[in-house]
């Protein structure tokens, strides 16, 4: 195992519940958005259960009131005139019934029909909406009235059944007289006035609806302040403000964020702070100690190589060793010297029009022997670019030394122009690079696996034993430059450096 922890599968609701919200438009996705269709959404159900209720509850007023109105108008009619019905009645008297009930309501739209047996009487017409067969058993065996709400051709209609009683007396108790009366009355004005009570509770939703999204507008606007002055206090953070702040107001959850922010970023400051003093310590530490070896170093090297000529036998074995760990530490402290000035920022760019191909030509001549480095470079004047000549020579030079160090002769270097760019290419022979060494070709001592043999950099003179601050120097020197740098590995084998350098570039007037 080497500690990765693997993908745990997704549950059947996640992935539902993912598939769900990858198709919802981007902009729905938005803190704002679902504020405001949360607003709307609790709004509307809120208009239309309150709509709901007040329609119910008053289209059932509206209805309840016309019918107890009927009703009693009808009861009183019927028991005004009951004492004027025999207790067997014929045909005839049911017909004068009815006629005295409908004179007695002209104005109100009724239709009356009265029963006794298989006796029937109509008024004003013989047009009766028959009663349902449950409503004539009810109303037979009861001795109150009986109601029934009808739609009759798209028109809602109420019958009401009454049975007509009667008292006798030696007792006071109501006798079913076996005649039952029935009223038809339409109730169309009613039905007005409920589909007048549904557009007002139309309207009503509306309005509520539309308050509903002012207010959520309102509501998101202010649940969002601080949230998108959070988001704006973490874009400068990241940019480098560490000295953001935000204000913090009232006692709410988001303030209590502002405050943990606020709390954070000082935390942050502080130790960024800490931490860049220490290294700035470390960089002057660094700078110090390189200067002051530098000048016994060259003092102990010009020794060595005065004693190297003229002492030979054990003593001038053990000088030769002695002078080439002299050579290899006055290397890294130059080296180190050369680290210290891009982190300063104070590595300059003295630029000049020059002939690149004419450059990598005199780099490799003045280090190794032809036989050792084969060049592949456009004709001479064909490739020109204003660069730092001695910067180059650098690039060079780390590159053609670190392939011979870790490959076999001969290098191939090629040198050309595309889209823009002037790219050198340097190739090797060795190995390879370990793909996990890849990422990290180019940091500071950093060692590649031992494929290649000590390290995976160059130094500043191209031959000799590695620094290991030669490909990090080579790579400062290209991004100075504003171009560049990859490690690869080829097909065939070996390694391959690719440098793009800019061919057009404004002078900088020698700066950074």
């Amino acid at each position: 195992m080497n500690g990765a922890r693997s993908a745990e599968p997704l549950s059947a609701p996640r992935r539902l519940h993912r598939a769900v919200v990858s198709r919802i438009p981007l902009p729905l996705r938005g803190l704002r958005s679902r504020l405001l269709i949360s607003f709307v959404l609790v709004a509307m159900a809120s208009a239309l259960g309150t709509g709901a209720l007040a329609f119910r509850e008053a289209r059932t007023g509206v209805l309840q009131q016309s019918q107890d109105s009927v009703i009693n108008r009808f009861r009183a009619s019927v028991e005004a005139i009951a004492p004027a019905v025999p207790h067997t009645p014929a045909a005839s008297d049911l017909q004068w019934t009815v006629n005295q009930i409908i004179h007695d309501n002209r104005q109100s739209g009724w239709r009356v029909m009265a029963t006794y047996g298989d006796l029937r009487a109509y008024a004003p017409t013989p047009r009766f909406t028959q009663p349902s067969p449950e409503m004539l058993r009810s109303v037979r065996t009861r001795r109150a009235a009986v109601f029934q709400r009808m739609n009759v051709d798209g028109s809602p209609r109420l019958l009401v059944g009454m049975p007509m009683t009667y008292t006798t007396d030696d007792d006071e108790v109501p006798r079913l007289s076996g005649v039952v009366m029935y009223l038809e009355v339409p109730q169309t004005a009613e039905e007005g006035y409920v589909e007048a009570m549904v557009s007002g509770i139309e309207r009503a939703t509306l309005v509520a609806l539309c308050l509903a999204v002012v207010l959520a507008l309102l509501a998101a606007s202010g649940v969002l302040r601080p949230v998108r002055a959070l988001r704006g206090a973490t874009r400068r953070m990241a940019a480098g403000h560490l000295d953001v702040r935000l204000k913090v107001t009232g006692s709410d959850e988001l303030a209590e964020l502002s405050r943990s922010f606020n709390e954070t970023a000082a935390e942050l400051e502080r130790t960024v702070a800490e931490l860049r003093r220490l290294e700035a310590r470390g960089r002057r530490f660094v700078a110090d100690v390189s200067h002051e070896l530098r000048t016994p170093l060259a003092a102990m090297t010009a020794v060595t190589d005065v004693l190297d000529q003229r002492v030979e036998g054990e003593t001038g074995e053990a000088l030769r060793l002695v002078s080439e760990g002299t050579q290899r530490l006055s290397v890294l402290v130059n080296d180190l010297m050369e680290i210290s000035r891009f982190d300063a920022g104070a590595a300059e760019l003295h630029r000049d029009d020059i002939d690149l191909a004419e450059s990598v030509r005199r780099t490799v001549a003045s280090r190794w022997r032809p036989e050792d480095v084969e060049l592949r470079l456009p004709a001479p004047g064909g490739l020109r670019a204003r660069v730092d000549p001695r910067r180059l020579d650098v690039v060079t030079a780390n590159l053609v030394g670190n392939a011979l160090r870790h490959g076999e002769p001969p290098v191939r270097v090629r040198l050309e122009a595309r889209g823009g760019v002037a790219v050198l290419e340097v190739t090797d022979n060795g190995p390879g690079i370990a793909p996990d060494a890849l990422p990290h070709i180019f940091e500071r001592f950093y060692k590649a696996s031992t494929s290649r043999a000590r390290s995976a950099s160059g130094k500043g003179g191209g031959d000799g034993d590695s620094s290991g601050l030669g490909l990090a120097i080579t790579a400062e020197n290209v991004r100075l430059h504003g171009g560049r740098i990859k490690a690869a590995n080829r097909e065939g084998g070996g390694a391959v450096f690719t440098v793009e350098l800019p061919l057009d570039v404004e002078d900088e007037g020698g700066g950074e």
